[in-house]
């Protein structure tokens, strides 16, 4: 019987997936709840299940002082919210075969569930989550308990090299901007943090008008109105966090070795790159697709792996957030081998700077990218994350519909014009972590 379901559930999948109305992007609605939250919804009748992410300006861009205030803040509203424990609030969903999840990002936290339409299991899936994100407890035995967990995590972030290579990437990068700490804060931080404090940003962030509600799943127009009202209707209207400082550019190379006993070096390399929304995006991805998006193909790894066989793996990409992001380059490799490592990874950039990609580099680019989206859309939960980044981050609501055009559209001079305006590769941060005595 089991079987026969999934089966059905596989056919009705594929037949969408290969339906010309998802090749085209699906169509999306929105509105305003009554207390102020922005809603993006998508029917999908195709599968008797709804996906709900409920997502707020309440990153660690907003920890202010208190580093790791956000992420805490998040991880604790499923902890004991209304009337439930932790263990009952997992309890209800399991028993309805729901599932909850929350996280926190430098940019966003979130709360998203995914349920089944049926009556009951919808019901106490939307009661759960309205407590969670209304009626959060904050208990202080919760409290100490996650600051625990978090500050064994940083412990953790301590002994890996490649973390640790991370973090100082974008202290480097960042400086004093908000985007320079990670999310869970530090050591010293957490252990500072105070109840009041959560319960402090907790009010200040969890607001309507700060929210975002992102709905895709087998409800009417009428249904979603109601799911994104019940969701959000007990949060207070609040304000929108304030604009975010700008990302100031780097005036020079920054070059900086951690030792670490480790039998290979960890490589970073980066500087600011670009916003959500950027008009560069397009030429950017599609080059960075050529350059070292597209895996054992592009271009860093033919360098580095393939002629060189300096590091398995090799990588770039551009990082998109509210203020300019990280774009990014990495690898691992022998820490005998490193500095030739970094000098094939720069040089590599270099040349790509200066003369863009070959006709057919570009065309195999756009054919990979293009033929690989109805895959990046093919499930409800995969489309509400873009829903929920496309509310968030203000943009066109044809962004799916017209993301095939715009990859074709784009041609090699505007990829070099981008890279040349926006890449630096003489203002770089390059961090290496390893044996300064094997370097």
């Amino acid at each position: 019987m089991e079987s026969k379901f999934f089966s059905k559930l596989l056919l009705l999948t594929l037949g969408w997936l290969l339906s010309g109305s998802l090749l085209a992007g699906p169509v999306i609605q929105t509105w305003q709840t009554a207390n102020g939250a922005k809603v993006l919804y998508v029917p999908a009748s195709e599968i008797p299940m709804v996906d709900v992410r409920v997502v707020f300006d309440a990153g660690s861009a907003r920890d202010g002082d208190n580093l790791g205030v956000t992420s805490l803040t998040n991880t604790l509203l499923t902890e004991g919210a209304g009337d439930w424990s932790a263990n009952e609030i997992s309890e209800r969903l399991e028993n309805v075969g729901s599932s909850l999840n929350t996280g926190s990002l430098r940019d966003m936290a979130w709360a998203s569930v995914r349920s089944l339409t049926e009556q009951n299991a919808l019901n106490t899936t939307l009661e759960t989550l309205a407590a969670v994100l209304a009626q959060p407890r904050f208990n202080t035995e919760d409290l100490e308990r996650e600051r625990q967990a978090t500050l064994a995590s940083l412990l953790q972030d301590e002994q890996s090299p490649g973390t640790t290579g991370k973090k100082r990437l974008y202290h480097l990068v960042y400086g004093d901007h908000p985007y320079a700490t990670d999310s869970e804060g530090t050591t010293a931080s957490v252990k500072a943090l105070t109840r009041k404090e959560i319960v402090a940003t907790y009010k200040r962030l969890y607001v309507a008008r700060n929210a975002l509600v992102a709905i895709v799943g087998a409800v009417d127009r009428g249904q979603a109105e109601a799911i994104a009202e019940r969701v959000v209707g007990g949060l207070k209207p609040g304000e929108h966090s304030p604009k975010l400082p700008p990302v100031p550019e780097l005036k020079k190379a920054v070059v900086e070795t951690i030792e670490f006993p480790s039998t290979q070096s960890h490589i970073y390399v980066g500087q600011p790159g670009i916003r959500r929304g950027d008009p560069d995006y397009f030429p950017l991805y599609v080059g960075n697709h050529i350059l070292g998006g597209s895996g054992l193909v592009s271009l860093l790894s033919e360098e580095v792996r393939e002629k060189r066989g300096l590091a398995y793996s090799v990588y770039s990409y551009f990082l998109l957030m509210r203020q300019p992001g990280l774009f990014q380059m990495g690898l691992q490799t022998k820490n005998s081998q490193a500095q030739q490592a970094l000098q094939v990874l720069t040089d590599t950039l270099q040349r790509f700077v200066e003369d863009g990609p070959t006709k057919a580099q570009l065309t195999a680019a756009k054919q990979n990218i293009t033929g690989g989206f109805p895959l990046r859309i093919s499930s409800n939960s995969k489309i509400v994350e873009y829903l929920a980044v496309i509310g968030f981050y203000n943009l066109p609501l044809d962004y799916l519909d017209a993301f095939t055009g715009k990859i074709e559209a784009v041609t090699a001079d505007q990829i070099r014009s981008a890279f040349r305006r926006r890449v630096h590769p003489d203002r770089m941060v390059m961090v290496r972590v390893g044996k300064k005595d094997e370097g």
